[in-house]
């Protein structure tokens, strides 16, 4: 008889989590797979066009802090826009121009995922919504969120964040005096 064990090991404990990786398009169409952002820690941003401004303050608040600390090169960030609901023609090449306009006021890589890949196994993001994931270094999943942020949600993904980079980005920015 063979007994296989679906999750866990035969303690009961919990998968270690393993990295994790996927195919996916640049908004000019080059096939990339995320592993190539691997080698730091990544801030990965998954959503879909009605979800780009849920998690637009910790998107703020994110690039302000690595700015004022100098950490802008300590991670990778890495935008994805889900785009399953426009892959067909002429929605697609509407979809795609307007991530490569939105790449260049942002200043950051859009990739996007046309076949709904995120929304799969091993990943199985919601594809709705505004999803925040950091990676490790290599590739493995530390952080998770969901929908709209909370502030404590914000404090844990800015302590969790601190520590993949080493260096603390928790403390609350002093406010911008304006004259």
């Amino acid at each position: 008889m063979t007994v296989t064990l679906a999750a866990g090991s035969a303690s009961g404990a919990p998968p270690e989590p393993e990295p994790v990786d996927a195919t996916l398009s640049t908004s000019k169409g080059e096939r990339v797979q995320l592993a190539r952002w691997r080698g730091k820690p990544v801030i990965l941003f998954y959503e879909d066009k009605d979800s780009t401004t849920l998690n637009a303050p910790l998107k703020a608040e994110l690039f302000a802090r690595g700015r004022e600390r100098g950490l802008l090169q300590s991670a990778f960030v890495v935008a994805v826009a889900n785009l399953e609901k426009y892959d067909f023609f002429p929605a697609r090449e509407i979809a795609l121009s307007y991530v490569r306009d939105e790449e260049k006021k942002a200043g950051v890589p859009i990739l996007v995922d046309l076949k709904g890949t995120l929304g799969l196994a091993p990943w199985k993001l919601p594809t709705k919504t505004s999803t925040v994931m950091l990676l490790d270094a290599e590739g493995t999943p530390v952080f998770r969120h969901s929908g709209r942020m909370k502030p404590e949600e914000q404090d844990r993904f800015f302590t969790v964040l601190s520590q993949l980079v080493g260096q603390d980005l928790t403390a609350e920015r002093e406010p911008e005096s304006h004259p």
